[in-house]
């Protein structure tokens, strides 16, 4: 009762929720509140729909972001797993109501690999009345297998949910667990020790945070990791991406001067070995959190002195546990030929030092791919044709290999072509296998469009999810 009673003074603080199990409709009054579960959470789904979105913020080239972003944000990580004790892929998105629709709904869906057929996906929480795909969700499981899904919220006007699965290895019903204050959840277990989640929260800026627990339902204070400020700056705020590795987990992130996202530089790294109880930099030199100066033993490289901006998107660990980032540079926010030239680039532990390599380079900042990083072979799969929409998010896709460890790079192969739709936020699936290594969703971010999904792996193989299905299962449809 006392929970419940915070929960009506204070709308978006976490909110421990008695076993409400979400099939259908069976949610019970206690979760139906300002902004809770909307009426299709728990339902099925026709099929794989996804949801369209423009940010609204044009300039000569179009709009800052738009398009399909069943997939996005780089910050919702991770999206899908593979699960060998099973077979199957599971994976979560975006989601909406049908054809041009704006409805958000956070979906999960599952891939069988040995029947090569997709399940009709599962509407995991309703969004209702809210069309931005910033509330999407991202995906855990546990050792038992349960599925966790951990819902996004909005800064302080619209809260996160986090939600398991009644029964391992099925996406056929979830129990509510918690409402809380979180966005960009990046939800990761740590062998031994349980749940570790990297989240943001908007305190008048971004800023970055954690939480642990050992099962899941009983979870720690949020603990603040950065909150930098510059000379004479009022305020900060960051984005962040994580990872974690053999027990450690780690994070790149950027930092926005005055609270500026438009500005976002720099480059930093941290990590934990011991679960969040302690943290310190690549090299392991400890580091005080939060962490709030410019200038820090965590800094990867200067940007701001370099005046370029920084988009995070991907992280990846070498063998050896030394942290590697993919991310764009660009001369500033806004779409167009003046702030090129956008790199794609990463950086990577060299003899003690960072060392940052180009892997190409593109029309949009906010163009998404991923990084895999397997002993000598490097991939980066992302949309670096700049078509069919130019000066658009997105573009057709290329898959670009190193065999340097990120010194050079090789366009390998182009993985779609003559395309209706930009395709955008090629998301790679943890411990990935043929032929669900990667998915992602099209869109024309110039006008309101149909978004539709695909997967594929590293040989160009790719095939179509179906958009409308009339049984529980179907094959995806090969391109």
């Amino acid at each position: 009762m006392k929970a419940f009673i915070k929960a009506v003074l204070m709308p978006i603080s976490r909110i421990p929720l008695p076993c409400m199990l979400i099939t259908g409709m069976l949610i019970s009054a206690q979760s139906i509140r300002a902004q809770g579960p909307g009426p299709l959470t728990g339902k099925v789904h026709e099929g794989y729909q996804g949801i369209w979105f423009t940010l609204g913020q044009f300039s000569e080239y179009g709009d800052k972001y738009s398009g399909g972003l069943g997939t996005y944000t780089a910050k919702h990580t991770p999206l899908a797993i593979y699960a060998p004790s099973v077979q199957t892929t599971f994976f979560v998105y975006g989601g909406t109501t049908g054809p041009a629709q704006k409805h958000l709904l956070c979906m999960i869906g599952s891939y069988d690999h040995s029947t090569n057929t997709l399940s009709q996906p599962v509407i995991v929480h309703d969004k209702d009345g809210v069309d931005d795909p910033h509330d999407n969700p991202s995906l855990l499981i546990d050792p038992d297998g349960y599925l966790w899904v951990f819902v996004s919220g909005r800064g302080r006007k619209r809260p996160g949910f986090k939600y398991r699965s009644t029964h391992p290895y099925s996406i056929d019903s979830f129990t509510l667990i918690t409402s809380e204050e979180m966005t960009y959840p990046q939800p990761w277990y740590v062998s031994g020790k349980g749940f570790f989640h990297f989240f943001t929260k908007y305190t008048g800026v971004r800023e970055l945070y954690y939480e642990k627990s050992e099962n899941g339902r009983d979870w720690s204070e949020d603990r603040l990791l950065a909150s930098i400020k510059g000379d004479n700056m009022e305020n900060s705020g960051h984005y962040q991406i994580s990872a974690e590795f053999q027990g450690k987990v780690g994070t790149f992130f950027n930092w926005h001067p005055n609270g500026n996202v438009d500005a976002r530089t720099n480059l930093y790294y941290m990590e934990s070995t011991d679960f969040g109880d302690t943290w310190q930099t690549a090299a392991q030199t400890p580091l005080t959190t939060p962490l709030r100066q410019v200038e820090s033993p965590a800094l990867v490289r200067d940007y701001y002195q370099e005046g370029k901006n920084v988009y995070l998107k991907d992280i990846q660990f070498e063998e050896n546990g030394d942290p590697v980032c993919l991310f764009i540079t660009s001369g500033g926010h806004e779409p167009g030929p003046s702030n090129n030239p956008r790199e794609w680039t990463v950086a990577v532990r060299e003899n003690n030092t960072w060392r940052c390599s180009v892997v190409t380079t593109s029309d949009h900042n906010y163009d998404m791919g991923s990084l895999w990083v397997d002993q000598n072979r490097w991939m980066v799969v992302a949309p670096t044709t700049n078509s069919p929409q130019p000066y658009g998010a997105g573009g057709e896709i290329v898959i670009w290999i190193s065999y340097d460890k990120g010194k050079t790079w090789t366009r390998n192969l182009q993985l779609t072509a003559d395309s209706e739709r930009n395709h955008n936020y090629i998301r790679r699936v943890e411990n990935g296998t043929y032929p669900f290594q990667f998915f992602w969703a099209d869109g024309n971010p110039d006008t309101t469009s149909t978004s539709l999904l695909y997967f594929g792996s590293d040989s160009g193989e790719h095939y179509l999810m179906p958009y409308k299905m009339e049984e529980r299962s179907a094959s995806p449809a090969k391109k």
